[in-house]
């Protein structure tokens, strides 16, 4: 069973063949700039065979016929014919409260996943885009939605509901609904095999650490509760943006600054987080570079980034009554062990301990944690397009 999964973003497109057999990846590879001067394609093959197009791609569909191409190339290719491809799933941004697990496409799911483009207006166009190019494309073949808010569809109402007059969820579903839920379910799920117990009876907490951030309870294999809000404004620090602040600040802000709407909604969201902070970059790499050469401003963005999750793992640890296990992932939770490190120290009081040799490992599947630990700690580098490759094939 051949699957294509895609992630269509604004100006970018994902994607990874799998071949389902043996779940490996036979081919993958981004189409970067599209619409946009110098836009390229970059692909390898399971085989490590790579290439580079340097192009005009003026839009998605254009993109997405040039990765045919290249997949169905003499040399770089890895199909001889699109027919070879039995399915397509596709990550979708917002599900809203509609779509509770991945779906086969329709004309109805499509007019649905229209309808939260209010809810998702940076994703869910674009994610539009590339399903509706691969139906045109290959029409025959079944087409799966796999949604970033699904796996948050299990929180109940105190965890998700706003404390703002219940009409405006009435009228607007204005609630959390958390994203990278893929991801949580990825790890939260393989955390539960490496510590051979079953997924229903554990509590985990997932760390998805990256320019996006965001965290999850998960209870007896299902998500309480997650940082994340109506947007992924809300909670963590993060790249460029601000997270959890009071609200009243933007009002504040803009009468003192003269701004409009949509200015202080690209300060909060483009240029805040780690970047506000240390006025360096939004790439903690950058950031933890100049907090070792002295920079104080680079080394206050990292404590605010690090205190913020543990606040965040200290209330999830109440809300469900306990942990068993702490999972980092993504970019900076599988590659910064110092960040690790600085989290699980200001947790020590509850007897979480990190081994200090086993934390030593960037983006490689590994419990870190002391034999004599309270709590079980692990790394466990994410892998969404498995997630959604895996939902398709279920569902075909």
């Amino acid at each position: 069973m051949i699957i294509l999964v895609i992630n269509s973003g604004s100006s970018s497109i994902k994607y990874q063949l799998f071949n389902m057999e043996e779940e490996i990846v036979v081919a993958k590879g981004g189409i970067q700039r599209i619409g946009i001067a110098n836009s390229f394609l970059e692909h390898e093959t399971h085989e490590g065979k790579e290439t580079r197009i340097d192009q005009d791609i003026p839009d998605h569909a254009a993109g997405i016929r040039l990765m045919m191409d290249v997949l169905l190339d003499e040399e770089y290719g890895v199909i001889n014919d699109i027919d070879e491809i039995d399915a397509v799933g596709h990550r979708v941004l917002h599900g809203g409260e509609k779509f509770t697990e991945s779906i086969i496409i329709d004309e109805e799911v499509v007019k649905t996943i229209e309808e939260y483009c209010d809810l998702g207006p940076l994703h869910n166009p674009h994610n539009l885009t590339g399903i509706r190019v691969c139906k045109k494309l290959m029409p025959d073949k079944p087409q799966v939605a796999v949604f970033d808010t699904s796996f948050h569809t299990t929180m109940p109402e105190k965890a998700y509901l706003y404390a703002l007059p219940y009409e405006y969820y009435e009228k607007y579903k204005v609630k959390r609904y958390g994203f990278h839920g893929t991801s949580h379910r990825y790890v939260s799920r393989r955390c539960a095999q490496l510590m051979n117990r079953p997924y229903e009876e554990l509590k985990i907490i997932s760390c998805h650490l990256g320019n996006g951030a965001s965290i999850a309870a998960v209870a007896n294999g299902k998500c309480v509760d997650t940082s994340m809000g109506l947007t992924p404004l809300e909670g963590l620090v993060m790249g460029t943006r601000c997270g959890d602040i009071d609200p009243a600040i933007i009002k504040f802000i803009m009468e003192k600054e003269g701004l409009t709407i949509e200015e202080m909604d690209k300060i909060m969201n483009k240029k805040s987080g780690l970047l506000g902070i240390s006025g360096i970059s939004n790439d903690s790499r950058d950031v933890s570079e100049a907090a070792k050469n002295g920079n104080y401003r680079a080394k206050l963005a990292l404590e605010l980034f690090d205190y913020r999750i543990v606040k965040y793992i200290g209330a999830y640890m109440a809300a469900m009554g306990g942990v068993d296990a702490i999972v980092f992932t993504a970019g900076i939770g599988e590659n910064q062990f110092e960040t690790r490190a600085n989290i699980i120290e200001q947790l020590g009081f509850l007897g979480i301990k990190l081994d200090p040799e086993a934390n030593k490992v960037r983006g490689e599947e590994k419990e870190i944690s002391t034999a004599d630990s309270t709590v079980k700690v692990f790394v466990i580098p994410t892998n969404e397009e498995l997630m959604i490759a895996r939902d398709t094939l279920a569902l075909i």
